[in-house]
């Protein structure tokens, strides 16, 4: 399938903010298809019915759901989910377990790539929708119930199955698993689609103001929950940080408004809670004695609807007057409009500066490598080098710094040196050849065998049908059990992931990674200083290290470099 290169999908896109960067887009940058997604069908509807008729020469679709959850799940309330064991169970899975089968699943996975869009805007409130789980009162409860337990007055099949839903409800309501696999799941969606741009509205958490902020979701002062949330908004900045960091994906940029965010209009309605109407109850004089309960009491009398006087802000609530006045008064949190907002994300999908995106911000402001620490560089390396020539040791790696991947990588770098000395020297090696020596290598040299397999590496022979291990290995990682089945598949899996692999296909790839760094050495003295690029391998014997790094820069199979040394 072709990519519209002029569709854009704005997630959240029927809200206050939403909805206004749609018109905002539609009426600046003209795309062919506009894609409206947010949380009901009933916005959704709305917010285009209202488009079409201001811009009819723009194509305006909707989607709805939860983008949170699975496809199965994202027509349902989250409460609804986790009032289900099965679903709960199903969204357990989607953040702990496989990312893989996550991606399937995921609703907005299936978005993306359906619509393939270049252009993503996300106003959907993140730090919220995932703070405001309220892992605290769940916590308080569990502990409650574990409390109770084994206790003379604890019915306890009524205690097991409430604390296994608790618990359950307890580990799907933790905040930062739940947003590094919304991220991961997103930015593998966008890559497999080819999205150029992906642009976050996010939040401060507290609308600019400090720890002292006056103003929360109706919690006590402090809020732990309004913390939560913060700290969320700022953990999302992080990983859009590390984003807008990763080769092939889409260009990062974040705007933050440090404010209430308003208005939508001053109305006198009817006051809804989660969709519910609102009552004004009946009051009753009641005697304060030694207990005093604070649940929802279902028993009062109900006069009328809940009718007042306030602005509409969106997603941020709708506010009484006396409300909306101190919130906005000068020192307090202020407001900025959603057009101010749409305009600056506007001026970022073309390319202006405007000094408001946080990721570019960050990207300015932190220290990059320095010129004293390259020239220093060298020095440290000689002075390892003789210390390991001294102390007769073999100094590759200890398994602490990175994935299993490095140092098995690093190793199998190491036993090519000891064995060949240079690339060529490899080059000229039958694969089978190479991997005879090394396993012979191996079996009679037990102080290095020993180290590589202390250290988590397995070391897979020839036949891939034997290992030599240590007590420990670090791939395949413990994921709830200790016992797992063998399969060749998975076998490629961990060797490539974790294991030193002495199998002659190995050695073949190898050799093709030294013909492109033999290659790329060739061209440094007749093309100056434009032939150092990250393809560049400026040396004949092998380095171990350069040669990791080298792969890590250039292997398609494994790359992981920062865009900010091109």
């Amino acid at each position: 399938m072709q990519k519209n290169q002029d569709t854009i999908l704005l997630l959240g896109g029927a809200g206050l903010v939403g909805s206004q960067v749609a018109r905002e887009i539609a009426r600046e940058l003209e795309p062919a298809q506009i894609i409206i997604a947010s949380l009901n069908q009933w916005e959704v509807d709305g917010a285009i019915e209202s488009l079409k008729m201001e811009f009819p020469q723009v194509k305006f679709e909707g989607t709805w759901g939860d983008i949170f959850l699975r496809k199965s799940l994202c027509k349902k309330s989250r409460k609804e989910v986790l009032e289900n064991i099965e679903s709960s169970r199903l969204l357990f899975q989607d953040v702990f377990w496989d990312k893989s089968a996550a991606y399937k699943e995921s609703y907005l996975v299936s978005i993306i790539k359906q619509y393939r869009p270049d252009v993503i805007v996300d106003s959907v409130n993140t730090a919220t929708g995932i703070s405001y789980q309220d892992i605290y009162t769940t916590s308080l409860e569990v502990d409650t119930i574990l409390d109770q337990m084994g206790t003379e007055n604890a019915p306890e099949e009524r205690i097991e199955a409430v604390a296994v839903k608790k618990l359950e409800n307890l580990l799907i309501s933790q905040s930062i698993p739940q947003l590094i696999r919304h991220v991961q799941l997103l930015y593998d969606a966008m890559v497999e689609v080819n999205t150029r741009i992906y642009l976050k509205i996010g939040t401060t958490g507290t609308g600019g103001m400090g720890l002292n902020i006056p103003y929360t979701h109706s919690e006590d002062k402090p809020s732990s929950k309004l913390m939560t949330k913060t700290a969320v908004a700022f953990a999302h900045t992080g990983l859009l940080f590390l984003m807008a960091r990763t080769p092939t994906g889409p260009i990062v940029k974040e705007i933050k408004p440090g404010a209430l965010i308003g208005y939508r209009k001053v109305d006198y309605r009817i006051v809804k809670s989660q969709g519910n109407p609102q009552y004004v109850y009946k009051s009753r004089l009641e005697k304060l004695a030694k207990q005093l309960n604070i649940a929802f009491q279902t028993d009062y009398e109900p006069k009328v609807a809940l009718m007042i006087a306030g602005v509409d802000t969106g997603e941020n609530g709708f506010f009484a007057l006396g409300e909306f006045e101190a919130i906005t008064s000068l020192g307090q949190m202020e407001f900025v409009t959603p057009e101010e907002i749409a305009q600056n994300v506007v001026l970022e999908i073309k390319g202006s500066n405007t000094g408001k995106d946080v990721i570019a911000a960050i990207d300015g402001a932190i220290m990059d490598p320095s010129y004293r620490a390259g020239y220093l560089r060298s020095p440290v390396i000689e002075e390892l080098r003789i210390l390991e020539k001294k102390t007769n040791s073999h100094s590759v790696a200890l398994g602490q710094l990175g994935p299993p991947e490095l140092s098995k990588l690093l190793y199998e770098a190491h036993l090519l040196k000891i064995n060949y000395g240079n690339i060529k020297n490899v080059l000229e090696q039958e694969p089978k050849a190479i991997s005879e020596r090394l396993f012979n290598y191996i079996k009679n040299n037990d102080e290095v065998r020993d180290l590589i397999t202390s250290i988590g590496l397995p070391i897979l022979c020839p036949d891939g049908a034997q290992i030599f291990r240590g007590p420990k290995i670090n791939i395949p990682e413990y994921q709830g059990m200790y016992e797992i089945d063998i399969e060749a598949a998975k076998i490629d899996q961990w060797a490539g992931k974790g294991w030193v692999d002495l199998r002659p296909a190995n050695f073949e790839y190898w050799q093709k990674r030294f013909e492109k760094m033999l290659y790329s050495s060739s061209a440094f003295c007749k093309d100056g200083s434009a032939a150092i690029t990250l393809k560049s391998y400026l040396f004949h014997e092998i380095r171990i290290g350069e040669v990791v790094g080298w792969i890590f820069n250039n292997d398609d199979q494994i790359k992981g470099y920062r865009i900010k040394a091109l």
